[in-house]
């Protein structure tokens, strides 16, 4: 491998390492699968990796990476059109407007910071975490079934949403206007 070839090779891994996580969250989105999701994903960077040579590796790819998973979700969806329940089917013929594709992506997004930000926090302290918000779990029994006191519960909860608050600060403006659209959707 030359130079050039190394330094593409870098670029692709980047650029991998990068959207792979939020790419799949938005596919889902469409698919309702993850493994079909990924799939999806997957055959997006492969194809960029096949016409490596012609790819504009000096531009910014996000726009163009969740375009193509969005298009590829939806070719999926059509392909597979005939093993798909009502449910599904139903969801499937809604008209996707330009502002529920930008709502998934910014979504997506911001799923992958909170998955990047769960797992920045100690193992513990997210083990407790996810207990609590994932699992609707009581502090109780959380200390119950981890066997610690419900005061190392709380100390761990405050320390968790405390480092989210950090970590997810540039994006708890969108987060409450999610939750607020969400509101007014019920």
């Amino acid at each position: 491998m030359d130079h050039q070839d190394l330094i593409v090779k870098h670029k692709f891994e980047l650029l991998f390492r990068e959207h792979f996580t939020g790419l799949c969250y938005f596919a889902r989105k469409y698919t309702g699968d993850l493994d079909s999701a990924k799939e999806i994903v997957h055959g997006v960077f492969i194809r960029i990796w096949e016409n490596r040579s012609d790819f504009e590796w000096d531009k910014p790819a996000k726009s163009y990476l969740f375009t193509s998973v969005y298009n590829r979700s939806l070719n999926y969806l059509r392909d597979h059109k005939k093993f798909i329940s009502h449910g599904e089917a139903t969801a499937q013929n809604l008209v996707v407007d330009e502002s529920v594709f930008t709502d998934n992506v910014e979504t997506a997004e911001l799923e992958n910071h909170i998955q990047k930000a769960l797992r920045k926090l100690p193992e513990k302290c997210r083990e407790i975490f996810e207990l609590s918000r994932f699992e609707s779990k009581k502090y109780t029994e959380i200390a119950e079934h981890l066997n610690i006191s419900v005061k190392t519960v709380e100390t761990q909860m405050s320390k968790a949403l405390h480092l989210l608050r950090i970590e997810l600060k540039d994006y708890l403006a969108f987060l409450m206007l999610m939750m607020l659209k969400n509101m007014n959707n019920l």
